[in-house]
């Protein structure tokens, strides 16, 4: 039941009516009277409320007696519960662990094949972990631990999704290890992947090239049932290659001239340590093949062809530099030529370089002569530097693999052939040709150009570049001609010049022309260079130069 509690009422009243009394006027007696008796009524209620709030007070804490003697001894109960349960759960984690062991040894021990629902989840995990550790130990190097350790994931989770790559990566760890041994033991964990997981993604691509690699190694080695799978897919390259891209199931797309793992170039790849009698023929049915998608092989074939000492070799790759449909494969066959000694080699690679309308296969024509020391090679680059109806790309190219032969005959023949050109571009190749050589002379010539007024003055300023950049011409001899040149852009030239030499005598002379040299440009340009020299002298001479 609700109470009422009028204390707070009764003070404010009791402070109220001396306050109220005192307005009023003393003769209202009836007045008093009534207010009296109002608050004897009032004071009679609040004594009743207030013994009626002990009274229930009183039955409350009765009551609650009983209430805390429970809640103590539920208290005094909870207490070892507690305990138990804090004991309990310092004792989980050694119980979970037991508990993963144990089911870890069931699942990899029993023969039952689980749903997909049931087989991940820790089983997977802890593959993925181990995956991880050998593939540390691997790029670490460690090639027969991490096979080792590929093993060991192969064995104890056999069912989980990591499984079919660390049997790759077992056979790529032995592969790595490399001796005979190793090899036919990675041989091996390939053909596991293949029979075990023969859709998996690992065996459909990276297995099959990584096979191919192993093979070819054993190969060499004299393993005849891998030299035998070698040749039989060398033999097969190709076939199918005009199909292109592989949009259908079971194509396979071209092979590209940089992807090493395709296991078409692989089979290749394994042919150049075999024997030319077996392996030049499956080479040549590959150079006989015209599809756009066997490309690729036919320039890896040329290559591999050009490395073999059989009598046809010149004749195959002749016909391929003449017929191949692809100018790159050309380029190629053009270029290996070189290796190659045939006469008539030479009288391809003259016709090509001379006459050929693809710049490609001159370069490569132009290079191979110069990889020939034979007089009549020396002579066909001399006779394409002077024709003047030649291509001036091809005169180019000649002149320059002319002054790489570093020979006097060279020499005097480009000094030669520098009075008939009128070509700023080809004089250029000669002087920088003939700087290149350093022979007896040279520097001399070079200096004689700059000097000489009849030039344009780039060509001479080019001279003069290339004398003092491949020391050519001494230091002196170049900083004499500063005193001997009135043009004040050769001055210029001269101080460039010089201030690319570290030698002491280039610094001396640089100091000189800023002492003394009676044009301000050409004494600031000589005080600029001066500043990029790390030579003690020069702080000192710039302190001097502040002084003044």
């Amino acid at each position: 039941m609700k109470r009422t509690f009028r204390i707070v009422p009764t003070l404010l009243l009791a402070i109220a009516i001396p306050t109220v009394v005192m307005s009023q006027s003393v003769s209202s007696r009836d007045a008093r009277a009534t207010r009296e008796a109002r608050t004897a009524r009032e004071n009679r209620v609040m004594t009743v409320d207030v013994a009626a709030a002990l009274e229930l007070a009183a039955a409350v804490t009765s009551a609650m007696g009983p209430s805390i003697a429970s809640a103590t001894a539920l208290a005094a109960n909870i207490a070892p519960a507690v305990a138990s349960a804090t004991a309990i759960a310092a004792q989980a984690p050694a119980m979970m662990s037991s508990a993963m062991t144990s089911a870890s040894e069931a699942l990899t021990s029993t023969s039952i094949v689980f749903p997909s629902r049931f087989s991940g989840g820790e089983v997977l995990t802890q593959g993925d972990s181990a995956l991880r550790a050998a593939q540390r130990v691997l790029q670490d190097g460690d090639f027969r631990e991490a096979a080792r350790m590929f093993a060991l994931i192969v064995e104890r989770y056999p069912r989980s999704a990591q499984a079919p790559d660390a049997l790759y990566w077992q056979a790529y760890s032995l592969y790595k290890a490399g001796s005979s041994s190793n090899l036919s033991a990675a041989l091996e964990a390939l053909s596991d992947l293949n029979r075990l997981y023969p859709s998996s993604g690992a065996n459909r691509s990276d297995g099959r090239s990584l096979r191919q690699r192993v093979c070819g190694e054993l190969a060499q080695r004299g393993d005849e049932a891998c030299a035998r799978e070698v040749v039989s897919t060398a033999r097969g390259t190709g076939q199918n290659s005009n199909q292109g891209s592989s949009s259908t199931s079971g194509q396979q797309s071209c092979p590209r001239d940089d992807d090493d793992n395709d296991e078409r170039i692989m089979a290749l790849n394994a042919l150049i340590n075999m024997n030319s009698e077996s392996a030049v023929p499956i080479l040549e049915k590959v150079l006989a093949k015209r599809d756009e998608c066997s490309r690729a092989l036919r320039k890896k074939a040329v290559f591999l062809i050009s490395q073999k000492h059989t009598e046809n070799v010149a004749d195959i790759l002749i016909k391929t530099a003449r017929e191949d449909p692809s100018p790159d494969v050309r380029e190629q066959a053009v270029f290996w030529l070189s290796n190659v000694r045939d006469p008539r080699v030479l009288d391809l690679l003259a016709e090509m370089a001379m006459n050929n309308s693809d710049a490609a296969i001159q370069e490569k024509a132009i290079f191979s002569l110069s990889n020939s020391r034979s007089e009549r090679a020396t002579q066909i680059l001399r006779d394409i530097a002077q024709r003047e109806n030649a291509s001036k790309s091809a005169r180019e190219k000649a002149i320059f693999w002319l002054g790489n032969r570093r020979d006097a005959q060279a020499t005097e023949f480009l000094k030669s052939l520098y009075t008939r050109l009128t070509d700023k571009d080809l004089k250029d190749r000669v002087i920088f040709s003939i700087a290149n050589q350093r022979g007896p002379g040279s520097g001399e010539w070079l200096i004689n150009i700059a000097m000489n007024e009849r030039e344009s003055i780039e060509v001479r300023k080019q001279a003069l570049f290339w004398a003092g950049n491949q020391r050519a011409a001494s230091v002196p001899d170049i900083a004499t001609l500063y005193d001997r040149i009135g043009d004040k852009e050769m001055k210029e030239q001269i101080i460039f010049v010089l201030s690319q030499n570290k030698a002491a005598p280039a610094v001396d002379k640089l100091m000189d022309i800023a002492r003394r040299d009676t044009d301000r440009e050409l004494r600031s340009k000589a005080i600029f260079w001066l500043g990029q020299s790390r030579d003690p002298r020069v702080l000192k001479f710039l302190e001097e130069v502040i002084n003044r």
